[in-house]
């Protein structure tokens, strides 16, 4: 686990390592770098889990499981917001179902933590959840990502989930997403892309979501323009800053029943 510059959330606990590309949100993950240098600090969990193409270093689909991870949450006696997977998906298809569960146990042990889970396999997450937690962990925030329109379907799965809290990071968001239906969702999470090859964010697409969450009652939070602010010039993430419609918009969701 550790420290974090990720605005929604305190901390991250990475017991998995690895994923693949699963669709155009995936094209510059940060995490794919992020492996490929923290390989080469000799750290042994993030081996081999990369390869070139081209000039970029992309998943090579090779996912690993880290037990010797997953007692980390029960050192940190501060309650945190803690990010699950920040470098994996931990509903990645070879992440066995027996791990979940252990993860699952750990933070029902730590209570005093607020954990959450972000996906792109929400009809896995769906399933699995389903069957083993009917009744959901109240410190257990489930969600999934969804870059445009094309992943939609996303939504109606994670609508499915057993969860005390669901949310939905449209990030990075490359496309509009349209009419999207967000009964039973409580927060979202809005940003552009970030990096030297980042593709560009329109307001537009952003005033679509807000004026969405505004209308279904859903907390809106907007982490950021990324490399491309909102008059469509290139800049750094930090001078590109959070601020839209002339404020910080900061709102997690309340702690809800389903």
């Amino acid at each position: 686990m550790a420290e974090t510059q990720i605005e929604w959330t305190d901390a991250t606990w990475n017991p998995v390592a690895g994923c693949k590309i699963q669709s155009a949100g995936c094209t510059n993950c940060y995490a794919m770098q992020m492996a490929k240098r923290l390989e080469a600090m000799g750290v042994d969990k993030y081996k081999g889990l990369t390869r070139r193409s081209g000039k970029r270093t992309v998943w090579n689909g090779v996912v690993r499981e880290d037990r010797s991870a997953l007692d980390t949450p029960k050192s940190w006696k501060k309650p945190r917001k803690i990010f699950v997977n920040s470098m994996s998906d931990l509903f990645h298809e070879a992440v066995s179902e027996a791990f979940i569960l252990d993860v699952w146990q750990v933070m029902k042990e730590t209570p005093h933590h607020n954990y959450q889970i972000l996906t792109k396999r929400p009809d896995r997450m769906a399933d699995i959840i389903g069957r083993n937690f009917p009744t959901p962990l109240a410190n257990v925030w489930l969600g999934t990502s969804v870059e445009d329109e094309n992943v939609n379907s996303r939504i109606d799965d994670l609508r499915t989930v057993p969860a005390a809290i669901r949310f939905i990071s449209f990030e990075p968001l490359i496309g509009s997403v349209g009419r999207v239906d967000l009964a039973k969702i409580h927060w979202a999470i809005v940003g552009g892309e970030s990096g030297h090859r980042a593709r560009p964010i329109k307001e537009e697409w952003i005033d679509n979501i807000f004026q969405q969450c505004l209308q279904q009652d859903v907390a809106f939070f907007f982490k950021q323009w990324g490399t491309w602010g909102k008059d469509n010039k290139r800049r750094s993430k930090k001078a590109n800053g959070r601020e839209y419609k002339g404020r910080v918009w900061n709102e997690m969701p309340a702690s809800l029943s389903l």
